[in-house]
């Protein structure tokens, strides 16, 4: 709120819900999901609550509906920890994966290797293979769903498989129904759906009711720097009901 208002101190709850309402839906967030949370404030407080009130209810609903991330597990004993990542095309999977699997292998001393079942983008396997050749780490293409199963199994000996798919367009059915071949053939233990923080709210839920097939997975929010207003992180998390992992900014790896 302005100076003027945090000064004022105590205020009627209608002036402040139509201020916080107005703050979030110039940050991007869904009109029904910022009237939702309005409403669930005003109905906690009392009338002639303070600003501070107002924020700090509203800030807990906020950060209830995020939650805390949760990140790429290794409290479990299996070997290796099988990983996927999807989403559409231009979200920036190809550099997430190099960014997580650059950390894990500097940071966490742990055996990684990365399989690409990208053939449709030859920039994006010489991508990932030039950051495999630079950390050292094994690169594997996979073509089909069976080379998928078998250069899995040819990677027991290490702690962390990253596997890259396609980006392809949910609106080209063929081709998605590649990607769901190639994530029913990995059998990972966690898998991963990336959107980018430049896409609209529309799209972004376009998206999520394509991957809806996948029981269970995590939300990578990527292009942080693109932006200017975040919204689209609650109104994600709203829709898909899932965890946040991770939030991604800028070209640089492994940073």
């Amino acid at each position: 709120p302005d100076n003027a208002l945090a000064k004022s101190g105590k205020q009627d709850k209608k002036g402040l819900s139509q201020l916080f309402y107005n703050n979030l839906i110039k940050n991007e967030v869904d009109a029904d999901i910022a009237n939702e949370l309005i409403t669930q404030v005003c109905e906690q407080l009392v009338d002639n609550n303070s600003v501070n009130d107002f924020i700090n209810a509203l800030y807990k609903k906020i950060t209830n509906l995020i939650g805390k991330p949760s990140t790429i597990s290794f409290e479990h004993a299996k070997k290796p920890y099988v990983v996927l990542f999807a989403g559409p095309t231009g979200v920036g999977k190809t550099t997430t994966i190099a960014k997580i699997a650059a950390n894990y292998y500097l940071n966490y001393n742990k055996k990684v290797s990365m399989i690409t079942a990208d053939t449709y983008r030859i920039a994006a396997v010489e991508q990932l293979k030039v950051y495999a050749d630079i950390l050292g780490i094994p690169l594997s293409i996979v073509r089909s769903a069976g080379e998928m199963e078998e250069t899995i199994k040819n990677y027991e000996d290490v702690d962390l498989i990253l596997i890259d798919t396609a980006g392809r367009s949910y609106r080209d059915t063929d081709s998605f129904e590649e990607i769901k071949q190639t994530i029913s053939a990995a059998q990972a233990d966690e898998i991963y759906i990336l959107l980018s923080m430049t896409m609209s709210t529309r799209n972004c839920k376009e998206v999520l009711e394509n991957y809806k097939f996948i029981d269970d997975y995590k939300i990578i929010f990527t292009k942080y720097d693109e932006i200017s207003a975040p919204g689209i992180i609650l109104n994600a998390l709203y829709y898909a009901k899932k965890q946040v992992s991770y939030i991604t900014t800028g070209q640089n790896v492994p940073d």
